[in-house]
């Protein structure tokens, strides 16, 4: 396992097949810069119809300015169910604005600096610095896998970064 900047991530990989199915609305996934009529990260989820859960806690949290700002970001965003399979109660405790700095540290560790896409990850074993602070375990030599959970949908491209699904919240593990 390795420590790398997502400048090392950009400069040291090649272009090698995606690892998983691409979004259907983003039919371009390829490398097109031409980001105007994409929608941001933020308005991305919402239009989805299944990040609720993650929508209301970035709002909680107070991220929906940085999510929409420049970027680029790389999200692994977690869908509804992955929420549902926190212990009961969890959501609920996390979205009191008591809990808003815990929100928001487990919110920023699903989020890396950089528009990082599956072919550039395809075949690698990384560890990957977030928004955090601390680093997220990335396994793409079967699928790809980030922390715990697993990569559903890849690379739905956005005007500021790149929204990879996942079927679990990500949680930081204590070293």
């Amino acid at each position: 396992m390795r420590l790398v900047s997502i400048a090392a991530i950009a400069a040291a990989l090649v272009s090698v097949p995606a690892l998983a199915m691409s979004h259907p609305k983003a039919a371009n996934t390829g490398h097109n810069h031409a980001h105007a009529a994409r929608a941001d990260i933020v308005d991305t989820a919402v239009g989805a119809g299944q990040f609720n859960t993650l929508v209301a806690a970035v709002q909680a949290a107070g991220l929906v300015d940085t999510l929409k700002g420049d970027g680029p970001f790389t999200v692994f965003a977690p869908i509804d169910s992955a929420f549902a399979g926190l212990p009961h109660g969890e959501v609920d405790r996390l979205l009191r604005p008591e809990n808003r700095h815990e929100l928001v540290d487990i919110l920023t560790f699903h989020v890396v600096p950089g528009a990082i896409t599956s072919d550039q990850l395809a075949g690698q074993i990384l560890s990957v610095e977030t928004v955090e602070g601390s680093s997220v375990l990335i396994d793409a030599t079967n699928g790809v896998r980030v922390g715990n959970a697993e990569v559903i949908q890849a690379d739905i491209q956005t005007s500021n970064g790149v929204i990879h699904v996942v079927d679990r919240v990500i949680i930081p593990t204590a070293n």
